[in-house]
């Protein structure tokens, strides 16, 4: 079997188990909605205002929302017991981590996808001009939400406090991408949109995306070798 059929077939193990009972991806989704409606009835209607706090409430949601997510990324291979399996099958351990982190862009990007037009409308966003690059700039926050979080809920797979630590060891590695996402969103949803300043931050998020995959495939063996 190629490599690529091999990551296919792990994303598609995860997915499907996931989409069977869907506990994870409604957990988040139902997390994330709630954090951007109850902010929704917090600010007055001054579309100013508006388009300063809601990148900070939207990104805000889905970190915390991919935590709980990639908290569970491996959490099913640990409870069954089937880590072992999986590491000592043919399918190199690049194509796992591969796999999983996809599995993890699709879940955490089904999120987005259901939080971003909830927020378009609680806080009437005028989307109509920079639609696409908002779509690439949530692709590729998730992207490296995704990845980085694979990797250190991998490396935190036998660590008994792993939820606690997780968070504790991923946001500052994240905190570039948020950054960069939220500048990045509020130059787009602003009343008079800033496009160049806008593909400045996609172009950082490119680049931090691309570091940390490259970083990810290097050290993913290193931190699952037991």
């Amino acid at each position: 079997m190629s490599f690529f059929r091999l990551v296919a077939a792990v994303a598609g193990k995860d997915l499907r188990v996931e989409l069977r009972s869907r506990e994870i991806l409604y957990t988040m989704a139902f997390f994330a909605v709630t954090v951007v409606v109850v902010f929704s009835f917090a600010f007055v209607r001054d579309r100013k205002v508006i388009a300063e706090a809601v990148p900070g409430i939207v990104w805000g949601a889905l970190a915390f929302a991919a935590t709980l997510g990639l908290g569970r990324a491996f959490d099913r291979e640990r409870e069954g017991d089937t880590m072992r399996a999986l590491l000592l099958s043919p399918a190199p351990r690049l194509a796992i981590f591969l796999g999983k982190a996809i599995a993890m862009v699709v879940v955490i990007g089904l999120v987005a996808v259901v939080i971003a037009p909830v927020s378009v409308v609680l806080y009437d966003l005028d989307v109509s001009t920079s639609g696409g690059s908002l779509a690439l700039l949530l692709a590729l926050g998730v992207i490296g939400m995704a990845v980085v979080g694979t990797v250190f809920s991998a490396m935190l797979l036998r660590v008994r406090s792993r939820d606690v630590l997780l968070p504790v060891i991923l946001y500052p590695l994240l905190l570039p991408l948020f950054l960069a996402a939220t500048r990045g969103t509020a130059a787009l949803i602003a009343p008079e949109p800033v496009p160049g300043e806008a593909w400045f931050w996609i172009q950082f998020l490119v680049i931090y995306d691309a570091l940390f995959i490259v970083t990810s495939l290097w050290t993913f063996e290193a931190l699952v070798i037991e």
